[in-house]
């Protein structure tokens, strides 16, 4: 079968070009590239309006989502357009790097062509790639949970306890099990800020229901509980944005809900073809979200009452305060500082 001819398509200012428009991308529903790149066309406006100015990785799939993957979090040296858009961020190791950071939707429809399917931004923005300007709340639900757990929780606690912290929570579906919450704040504090910030939420929210939520690290003692993934506000974390598809067999979406939807609905409700009627017919569920910028104040305090330092991430420096990395079941007591 003769390969199909490279298409091309305006993007405001731009014109993009489209390679290999019919290589299958989700097979399972027999979504092509070009499918795919058609629905970032769609919803090019949103998305702009929660990746735009923020440096952004890229999950990468040349073979579609059933081949090989690769994280992209430094633009190619070379192919890259000059109009293209960058931000130096450090990562946890000193190194840094310059990022893809989108300023126009000709950005993300580029990141289409080269195979990038799911977007993952930074919560920060150029140029103040130091100080996040939103929480990210990651409800993570265990083996033996699933959706809907992760939803109850935020509708019966997570909104009432960021009411209780002076804040304003933003929900939508991880695009998988899970439920995140956007929290917009004031590019104020430092990353280790709003990671105590979002530990002292995860505390204040498993005080309200243990038996359903768990802020441990480690997975032996998680049990069938929906875990607070506070650690998704280090540095140089990230998770899907609004409006990004997920490398699923679904093809499904990272969606913005209302809380009122939030226990009604199902993941499989948002796909690639039916995210872009949603937008037409409901518009975006997060165009208040930089309304109204919050304060941190409130979690810090909560920290301070309780400072207890939470294990980082594997690849992350030992940090001051931090516990022995080690599983529980595998500590030594004569090595263990309780």
């Amino acid at each position: 079968m003769p390969k199909a001819e490279a298409l091309e398509y305006e993007v405001g200012k731009r014109t993009v070009r489209l390679s290999s428009p019919d290589k299958i991308f989700y097979p399972e529903r027999g979504f092509t590239k070009k499918d795919v790149f058609e629905y970032y066309l769609a919803v090019q406006e949103p998305m702009l309006r929660y990746i735009g100015d923020r440096p952004t990785a890229l999950q990468r799939f040349p073979d579609g989502i059933d081949g090989e993957m690769f994280y992209q979090k430094r633009i190619p040296a070379r192919g890259v357009p000059d109009w293209m858009n960058t931000a130096k961020i450090t990562f946890p190791s000193g190194r840094d790097a310059d990022e893809l950071c989108p300023t126009e939707p000709a950005h993300i429809l580029w990141a289409a062509q080269m195979n990038g399917v799911v977007f993952h931004p930074w919560p920060v923005r150029a140029p103040n790639v130091d100080h996040p300007d939103e929480l990210r709340i990651d409800l993570d639900p265990q083996p033996g949970t699933d959706y809907h757990d992760a939803a109850r929780i935020a509708t019966d606690h997570a909104r009432a306890v960021l009411e209780e912290a002076g804040l304003v929570g933003y929900p939508k579906t991880s695009g998988g099990r899970g439920v995140h919450i956007y929290v917009r704040i004031r590019p104020e504090w430092t990353f280790i800020d709003a990671r105590r910030a979002v530990i002292a939420f995860a505390r204040a929210l498993e005080k309200r229901d243990p038996k359903r939520i768990t802020t441990a690290w480690w997975k032996e003692e998680r049990g069938e509980r929906v875990f607070v993934d506070y650690n998704q506000m280090a540095r140089d974390r990230t998770i899907a944005s609004p409006y990004s598809l997920r490398a699923n067999p679904r093809a499904t979406v990272s969606t913005p809900v209302t809380w009122d939807e939030l226990n009604d609905v199902e993941p499989n409700d948002f796909d690639l073809k039916s995210v872009p009627q949603r937008l037409a017919s409901k518009g975006d569920g997060y165009a208040d979200l930089d309304s109204q910028p919050g304060d941190l104040s409130t979690l810090l305090q909560w920290w301070e009452a309780d400072p207890r330092e939470m294990p980082w991430p594997p690849d992350y420096p030992k940090m001051p305060g931090e516990p022995p990395r080690v599983q529980p079941s595998k500590k030594v007591a004569a090595n263990w500082d309780e």
